[in-house]
């Protein structure tokens, strides 16, 4: 299995001198897979330069995975090429919204309005398929299986283990670990803390023993009071993360769209500096990262 990441950025792209080292692209991650399947996952800006470099293969067939559609896990989608080339197949996975009603569908069209862009989806010429996943839902191609996890944020959020010969890795999307929403005081402290754990324990299940762990750590400890409830992880939260879930690697995405590369790497060194973890491998994730095992 091959992951190669195209943008690690969390929010809004942040080009910049400033990002060079790790990228200013948001969030993409292209899977490669021992049985020869493209799998994507997330279609941020850094869809872009994967799709420049697929060329070589027309006619494909990718098959992309959305965690949840917002701007910067959606926004690179109409810039993806192999959609206007004929021959060319993409299949777009992702979770209809409960509530709402709005179905995976819609992650283009909405985009592909006048309005938005200059070119309608109904132009395209590739075929394009759409499936709407439920949690728990596998999906199988060949000998891979994709696994929907639904993870805590704003929106519904699927995160998705690969497995494939053995070999498996797994991908939060954006997610903030739950937390108790009562005082320790009120009646509903404890009936709310067991559904917790009960929740934790179930999650690490589904990722016990992933070969990779890729996680969103946008925020620092000190930086989490303040940003609590927008639907985001910290260094620290992913890192005890990796340890109960026995992941061998660990990869930190989703980085603060303000903080430049030496700020990343500074608050990171301090991260680990302060917290002891049982971990072989954890690492930035950066554009142009690619990873074989």
């Amino acid at each position: 299995m091959k992951v190669c990441f195209w943008g690690v950025r969390g929010s809004i792209p942040s080009p910049g001198p400033n990002t060079v080292r790790y990228g200013g692209n948001t969030t993409c991650i292209e899977v490669r897979t021992d049985d020869g399947h493209l799998i994507i996952l997330d279609a941020g800006t850094g869809i872009f330069p994967l799709s420049q470099t697929l060329f070589g293969e027309f006619p494909l067939h990718a098959h992309i995975f959305n965690t949840h559609p917002h701007w910067d896990h959606i926004q690179g989608l109409p810039f993806f090429i192999p959609l206007f080339v004929p021959n060319n197949r993409a299949t777009i996975y992702g979770a209809s919204d409960p509530i709402t009603h709005n179905s995976i569908d819609e992650i283009l069209s909405v985009q592909l309005q006048y309005r938005f862009f200059p070119i309608r989806e109904c132009e395209l010429n590739a075929k394009i398929d759409y499936v709407s996943l439920k949690e728990g839902e596998k999906v199988t191609l060949g000998e891979v299986t994709i696994t929907p996890v639904l993870l805590n944020h704003p929106v519904v959020n699927f995160g998705y283990r690969i497995d494939c010969r053995g070999k498996s890795m797994f991908f939060t999307g954006d997610y903030e670990k739950p937390y108790n929403i009562y005082d320790p005081e009120d009646d509903e402290f404890d009936m709310y803390q067991s559904l917790l754990e009960q929740n934790e324990a179930d999650f690490l299940e589904q990722i016990q023993g992933v070969d990779v762990l890729i996680a969103d750590s946008s925020y620092t400890e000190a930086e989490y009071p303040s940003k609590k409830g927008w639907g985001h992880g910290t260094f620290q939260s992913c890192m005890k993360m990796a340890e109960k879930a026995q992941a061998k690697r660990l990869f930190l995405t989703h980085h603060e769209p303000t903080r430049s590369d030496d700020a990343l790497e500074a608050v990171f060194k301090e991260s680990l500096e302060s917290l002891t973890v049982d971990v072989p491998e954890i690492a930035l994730a950066r554009e142009g990262l690619s990873i074989e095992w």
